[in-house]
C-alpha cells in the first residue's frame, strides 16, 4: 500500500525520482514558459496567473491525449468546474487561458502526469473508460512589500476530484505558501482557525520538482497566501496541479 493511499496524501521529490537524461532542459522549458502566464481572470487584484488545459489518459497504456479547447476572441480556453468544492466559486464553470501545444507535448510535463497516475488507485470499473486529467499551471507573483497572492480558495478545502497532485516549479523571495494537511471535516476554515489535533501535517515545499498529492475523500489541504521576501526583486512561487477523476457514466433505462 503507497502512503497516499494509506495516509490519504504522500509527497515526492519528482526531480529525483524521474531523473531521465535531459530532465534538466525539459524543467528550464517549463519555468521560462511560468514567466509569462496571463493573470488569472477570477483573481482581479490577487497576484495570481494561470493557464490550464485537460486530457484524458487510458489506463491500460497510460496514453495522454489532450482535449480540444475553446476559441473565444483568438485565444484558447479551457473549462474547468469544480461544483460545490470551491466556496469561492459554487457551481460555477470557470475558463481559463489553455496551456499552449509545446508545452502539452514536453516530455517531462508527461511523465509528470504518468508518475502521478501510477500512484493512483481506482475501482476496477473505473479503469475500463478514460481517465480525465486536469493540468493547471499556477503563479503566485509579488513585486511589492505588502503585495499579496492568494491562492483559490483560501481556505483549507476538498477539491471534488479524487486525486490532486502539486509539483513546486520555482519559489524565490516569498514567505508564505505554506501547506497545510488536515481532516476532512476542516474544510472551510484557515488552519489558525482549527483545532491542532485536527491538523494532520503544516510543510512547505522548496526544492524543483518538490511535490505532494492527496486523496480528496480522506483529507483537506490549503496553502497560505505568499507575501514578497527580503531580497532585492520580485517574489514568486510557482506550481503545476495536476487532478484526476474518473469517467462517470449515466444509468440509462430501457
Amino acid at each position: 500500500m503507497n502512503n497516499l493511499k494509506k495516509n490519504g496524501y504522500a509527497r515526492y521529490d519528482l526531480m529525483e525520482d524521474l531523473n531521465y537524461d535531459g530532465i534538466e532542459k525539459d524543467y528550464n522549458e517549463i519555468l521560462e514558459y511560468f514567466s509569462d502566464l496571463p493573470e488569472d481572470d477570477y483573481a482581479s487584484n490577487l497576484n495570481r496567473y494561470r493557464r490550464y488545459s485537460r486530457a484524458i489518459m487510458l489506463p491500460g497504456t497510460e496514453e495522454i491525449f489532450w482535449l480540444p479547447t475553446v476559441n473565444r476572441g483568438g485565444s484558447e480556453y479551457s473549462a474547468y468546474f469544480q461544483g460545490k468544492f470551491n466556496p469561492e466559486h459554487p457551481g460555477a464553470y470557470r475558463e481559463f487561458n489553455s496551456i499552449e501545444e509545446k508545452i502539452r507535448s514536453n516530455k517531462l510535463l508527461n511523465e509528470i502526469i504518468k508518475a502521478n497516475f501510477n500512484e493512483t488507485f481506482w475501482n476496477e470499473e473505473d479503469k475500463i473508460l478514460p481517465i480525465h486529467v486536469g493540468v493547471h499551471f499556477v503563479k503566485l507573483y509579488v513585486e511589492n512589500e505588502g503585495d499579496k497572492a492568494v491562492s483559490s480558495p483560501d481556505c483549507l478545502h476538498q477539491d471534488g476530484e479524487p486525486f490532486t497532485f502539486a509539483h513546486l516549479i520555482e519559489r524565490e523571495n516569498v514567505i508564505g505558501g505554506t501547506n497545510a494537511i488536515a481532516i476532512p471535516e476542516a474544510a472551510g476554515n484557515k488552519p489558525e482557525d482549527t483545532d491542532e489535533n485536527n491538523i494532520i501535517e503544516v510543510f512547505e515545499i522548496e526544492k524543483p520538482l518538490e511535490s505532494y498529492g492527496v486523496y480528496d475523500p480522506d483529507v483537506s489541504h490549503y496553502v497560505s497566501p505568499v507575501e514578497k521576501g527580503a531580497k532585492e526583486g520580485t517574489g514568486v512561487r510557482s506550481v503545476i496541479l495536476i487532478d484526476y477523476q474518473q469517467t462517470v457514466v449515466a444509468d440509462v433505462d430501457e
